[in-house]
């Protein structure tokens, strides 16, 4: 059984372990998925790519009564410079996790097209993205306390832009090698697409999945510290919908954080 804390206005969901924290995770962006479409007639999601979403988005899939046909994926970040068509893009595991299984009504890729070069591809997702307000997020928290590929050097909390290239900090690109992406740190791609964090934050609902001992110190930074651009999950303290799941692993700096019940 799952506790619950508050922190400012972010919600803090402790499960038990991983398996428990995606169960719990896909089933309420389920909920908040069916919200939107009993609103709007349709919900405009956005997924993360990741190893630690992985429970989340196999309990997302498998979910009753959701009608996919009425859902619009989008995608929140990608590698710049990886060949068209790898293994290591995001959108590939994206594919392979979620959009292949389900028969979304739309799906936006955050991959440039034969012959586009990264302008042209940020002027088209700025056009996705104005299309209509985002309903969910489906994020993480990376290692050093990004969301999407907000790293702490490039973080804006009033970015003007909706997505822009970043350059990847040492922490980052370890991290993708932790997670199995590459096989070591000079591997790593340097840039990256990525939406910004205004873009996250102003969505009707997001949903945080953030399992594993990998990433205790980033989730206690994330309760603890200041709201700041040195820990760019801390935004997440400021949406009224926001929801951190954790489990006993990722949550296992925190036991001396003094939160408020939920």
């Amino acid at each position: 059984m799952s506790k619950l804390y508050r922190k400012e206005k972010l919600i803090v969901e402790v499960c038990a372990d991983r398996a428990e924290l995606g169960r719990r995770a896909g089933h309420d962006a389920a909920a908040a998925i069916r919200a939107a479409i009993a609103q709007k007639g349709q919900a405009r999601v956005i997924f993360a790519a990741a190893p630690s979403q992985n429970e989340t988005l196999d309990a997302l899939v498998e979910e009753p009564d959701l009608d996919w046909s009425k859902v619009v994926a989008l995608h929140m970040d990608e590698y710049v410079g990886l060949p068209i068509g790898s293994t290591a893009r995001f959108s590939y595991y994206l594919k392979k996790r979620c959009f292949e299984r389900v028969p979304f009504k739309e799906i936006y890729y955050l991959d440039e097209q034969k012959g586009d070069d990264v302008e042209t591809l940020l002027r088209r997702y700025t056009e996705i993205l104005a299309q209509g307000p985002i309903d969910v997020v489906c994020m993480g928290i990376g290692e050093n306390g990004h969301v999407a590929f907000n790293d702490p050097p490039v973080a804006d909390f009033n970015d003007p832009l909706p997505i822009k290239v970043v350059e990847l900090d040492d922490v980052c690109r370890n991290q993708q090698v932790n997670d199995g992406c590459f096989p070591n740190f000079e591997s790593t791609p340097t840039h990256a697409l990525s939406l910004t964090v205004p873009t996250l934050a102003s969505a009707g609902r997001q949903i945080c999945a953030v399992p594993g001992k990998l990433k205790a110190s980033a989730v206690r930074r994330t309760l603890e510290g200041p709201v700041s651009t040195e820990c760019p999950a801390t935004i997440l303290r400021t949406v009224p919908n926001a929801t951190l799941y954790v489990d006993a692993d990722s949550f296992s700096l925190c036991g001396d954080l003094k939160l408020e019940d939920a």
